[in-house]
């Protein structure tokens, strides 16, 4: 059903389509099959809706970035949102231009995910996660409440990060400004577990299979298969071949 007393501006509308009282769909959007939109949602020109998606109330789909000379890296994006198949979008979450996200994955209420981020298929990325620019998240992987991951980050398949977990880019503290090749982010390897509260420094590389503890504060690379803890996080142990498989 299409409520009256929502604004919409596309043709491009599939089958069994709801949208409730107050959305604003712009031209240019793509709607698929069985797709429920409540009220109060905004969706930009260039967003492109898969099948059986649900968007709940005041999500914003297509924002455009803004730096206002108050942000020195350059801001670039292409005016494209892509939302795979059987995805659910939770109430108020931002979702910026240039976004690609897979099927059936989840993004939770008052979720923030900037331009140039992809995340795969199977993901979950849970209340008030924000998740800043150019940052890649593979399938089947788990972002907790209240976390940040940080822009120019890698995070493989199959990875669990906790609540408040920190991740961070730059070593000087934007006492140097924005370059490229100096602002980096950690890379997560493919079966990472972070622990609540950690804390995970700049350009540190997490070896496939690694347990992060709690509250820990990684501050250079930890090796595959390892546990790490304390602040600055230490190997604690090896991660046995019975506890990767558990």
């Amino acid at each position: 059903m299409l409520q009256k007393t929502a604004i919409i501006e596309t043709n491009e509308i599939g089958n069994n389509v709801a949208i409730g009282h107050y959305s604003v769909i712009s031209a240019g959007v793509i709607l698929g099959n069985n797709v429920i939109i409540h009220p109060h949602v905004v969706i930009e020109a260039g967003v492109i809706i898969g099948d059986d998606v649900e968007i709940f109330p005041g999500a914003y789909l297509g924002k455009r970035p803004k730096g206002t000379g108050a942000v020195s890296r350059k801001i670039d994006y292409e005016e494209k949102v892509l939302i795979g198949d059987n995805c659910v979008i939770g109430p108020n979450t931002v979702i910026y231009y240039d976004i690609c996200i897979g099927n059936n994955t989840l993004i939770c209420e008052n979720t923030s995910i900037r331009e140039k981020v992809t995340i795969g298929n199977f993901c979950l990325v849970s209340r008030n996660v924000t998740i800043n620019y150019n940052t890649n998240i593979g399938n089947h992987t788990k972002i907790m409440d209240l976390t940040h991951i940080t822009g120019n980050c890698e995070i493989g398949n199959d990875v669990f990060i906790s609540v408040l977990v920190s991740t961070t880019n730059d070593r000087a503290i934007g006492k140097l400004g924005y370059d490229e090749g100096r602002i980096i982010g950690p890379k997560i390897s493919d079966g990472v577990a972070i622990g609540a509260g950690a804390n995970i420094l700049p350009g540190v590389t997490i070896g496939e299979k690694s347990v992060i503890a709690a509250a820990s504060v990684v501050s250079k690379d930890v090796p595959a298969s390892k546990m790490v803890a304390g602040n600055p996080a230490r190997v604690i142990k090896d991660i046995s071949n019975s506890e990767q498989a558990g």
